[in-house]
Parts: C-alpha cells; structure tokens; sequence
C-alpha cells in the first residue's frame, strides 16, 4: 500500500480538551500541527464527561483569546447543594475572585473544534492504528489509516500524546523508562447517566455511601453512587438506582429513563516523567485523579499551556529549554493536586460509609467537614464540587 507523506511541527494524539486547546494555542501562534483522533467527530461531540472549568481555566481561555469556546453558565450560588444525611449544609458563597463555569466538557470540545476547523486547523478523525517512531533519534514519525482506509505518514518535531489513559501515546514508552505511582481507593462509583432533569443536585454522605447527581445538559444528569470495587452494572436496576439515590440524598430525584450504567474505579496516577524523547504526555495521559476532585480538567489545561509555551519558545527563539523541563515544571503542580484529591475523596467517602476505614474515621471526616464549611474559600471549594464534579 502507498503512503501518503506529510510534515509539520507537532502531531497532535486525541482531540479531546488537551489536544484541541493545544492545537487552538498552536494555531494563533503560527505553529502548524495536525490533532489525529480515533473517533467519529459525532462520538467526541457526544462524549459524555466532566462539567467544571475553574477560575484557572477560565482565565487561561480568555488570556489565549479564546474566551469564545466557554458557553458554559456561571455556577449559580443557589445550584449544588451539599446533604449530609438528608440534611442540605449551608453553601453560601460571595466571591469576586472566582471565576469557575459550569460547561459540559462534550460543549467545551464542540466549540474548541468550531474555533479550530474555522482558524484553519488540521483535524483528522478516524484515524485507525497509529504508531509513533523516531521519538529518540531524528525527526518523530506518525504513522496511521485515515478514515478512507489510505495508508498516512506525518513526519514532525514533536507528538504530544493527549488520548487518555488508554491511549497509544504512552504505551509506545518503554515501560522501563517510566514510574507509574498509583493508588486505589479501595472503592468505586456507580456512574448512571439519565434523561433527566438534575434534581437534587449536588452531593450528599450518607451511611449507604457517596451520592452524586450532576448536571450534563438541561435535560441531562450524572449520577454516582458509590460501591464496591467488584460491583457491577448487572446488580443496580434502575429502580435500585432511584431508590438508592433517594435514601442517600434524603428526598425524591426526577426521574427519567437511564441511558448508560457503568463502575468507575476510583484512583489516582501519575507516571514520571511527562516526556521521553519528542514525545509529550499531557492530561489523562499522564496522570488521573478521582472525579470526586473536579481537577481533571484543570491539570489537561495546565499541561497545555506549559507545553504549549514551550513549543512556541522554541519555535520563536530557538529555546529549547521550556521543553527541557517540561516535566519538572508540570510535576509538582500535579502532585499539589494529587493531595487535595486524595484529601477530599477519603474525607467525603469515610464521612458516610464505614465499611472501609470504619466508625473512627468517620467522626475525624464529619469533624473536618464540620470545620471546613466555617471557612469561607472551603465554601466556595464545596459549591464547586456540588456543581460539577468530573
């Protein structure tokens, strides 16, 4: 089979949020890049995910002038309410400094994609079996089927892996030149979406375990429920799913028909280094935080820009050393992250259930629950989590 030749100065893996912000920085900076995804445009549009973009992404957005792509509502203070045991906690929050959005991620790639595809950019869907090469020696070669079936080869300076967790990019490193630190939490969420108007919303502890239900359209809710790690779908019928969301949260939710069921382990990752040769891991990639933490987002876009500026120095000036560092910058950022959200998760999951770290560590959660919701900037953390959690 012939293959089809191209070149330019960073491929793109995965055009979810990382990748598209990437491509959309890239573009405005005269920077050429190709993003390759795997899925159908329809799919990626579709695709269910997280709803927060907190004040560091929204000011990120508008100092990249791309304030265009957040068509996402403030988060109302008298949305995302917090229960503890049937009872809603006081969230009351009145803050000038804080700028977080309420905007489904599926909207947030949708208007990313319009904003590059207008610009210019080069996006390619349905693109089938690729492989990186070169990424140590000479110039990195992207090699893939695009959706005709056509054989593609894109040569470049540098990839940047954004297709997840599970996607190609960081499983063509070498395992031995890459920690993996992880943890789990020794529990999981039942992840429920539902046709349905999100009522109650918010979180709420109780006994039974975590309950979520979270906004993802105006007719459309995520709902959680916490569970063992080695339960499954098979078990929660939809009745089980509405009563059991109705006891955690102490009143009756709107009802709908359910669209998808899935278990959702909860852990947390991080692989270090961020790079290995011309390649570079950015978002889920490299790393992964409970969804009880709503940074998920936040860390992608903080990767994006790093790297993003990185590129452009050394496009600009010849500057390699922002690439260089690129994980010693981004590193430690994850980390201060990665402890707030193993904070948050055991202190909002031993608050309630006591199977796991039993009675004593659920009076040492209430106890801080009780402390923090004295603190003002706690408050605005709580009506967060409330609002959008990933």
């Amino acid at each position: 089979m012939t293959t089809t030749r191209d070149d330019t100065a960073v491929v793109i893996i995965g055009a979810g949020v990382a990748g598209l912000t990437l491509g959309n920085f890239l573009l405005r900076d005269g920077i050429d890049c190709v993003v390759l995804e795997k899925h159908p445009r329809a799919y990626v549009e579709k695709r269910q995910r997280a709803g927060t973009i907190d004040t560091f992404g929204v000011r990120m957005f508008r100092a990249w002038g791309l304030e265009e792509v957040l068509a996402g509502d403030p988060i109302p203070h008298s949305e995302g309410g917090f229960y503890i045991d049937g009872h809603a906690m006081p969230i009351d929050v009145d803050d000038d400094n804080s700028e977080s959005l309420y905007c489904p991620q599926q909207v947030l790639v949708r208007n990313l994609t319009e904003v590059f595809l207008r610009g210019g950019g080069d996006l390619r869907y349905e693109a089938a079996d690729v492989t990186l090469e070169n990424l140590t020696v000479g110039r990195p070669v992207v090699r893939f089927q695009d959706a005709g079936g056509s054989a593609r080869a894109v040569e470049c300076d540098f990839i940047a892996g954004c297709d997840g967790f599970h996607g190609v990019s960081r499983r063509t490193i070498p395992a031995t030149a890459l920690t993996e630190y992880s943890h789990e939490y020794g529990y999981s969420w039942l992840s429920v979406l539902a046709a349905t108007a999100t009522s109650p919303s918010g979180m709420a502890i109780h006994e039974l375990g975590l309950a979520g239900m979270i906004p993802r359209g105006p007719e459309v809710s995520r709902i959680y429920l916490q569970c063992a790690v080695d339960d499954t779908p098979e078990k929660w019928s939809d009745e089980r799913v509405w009563s059991e969301l109705e006891a955690r949260f102490g009143t009756p939710p709107s009802r709908g028909e359910i669209l998808s069921k899935q278990i959702v382990p909860l852990r947390s990752v991080v692989f270090d280094p961020m790079s290995y040769g011309k390649l570079y891991l950015l978002g889920d990639a490299a790393h992964i935080v409970p969804p009880m933490s709503a940074k998920g987002i936040h860390l992608a876009l903080h990767d994006t820009e790093v790297f993003a500026r990185a590129v452009i120095r050394h496009a600009k000036d010849g500057d390699s050393s922002l690439l260089s560092g690129y994980s010693e910058t981004c590193l430690p950022h994850i980390w201060n992250y990665q402890a707030f959200a193993t904070w948050i998760t055991d202190t909002m999951h031993n608050a309630g259930f006591t199977g796991f770290e039993g009675e004593f560590k659920k009076q040492i959660a209430r106890a801080e629950l009780q402390r923090q919701f004295a603190s003002e900037s706690a408050n605005r953390l709580f009506s967060e989590l409330a609002a959008g959690t990933n």
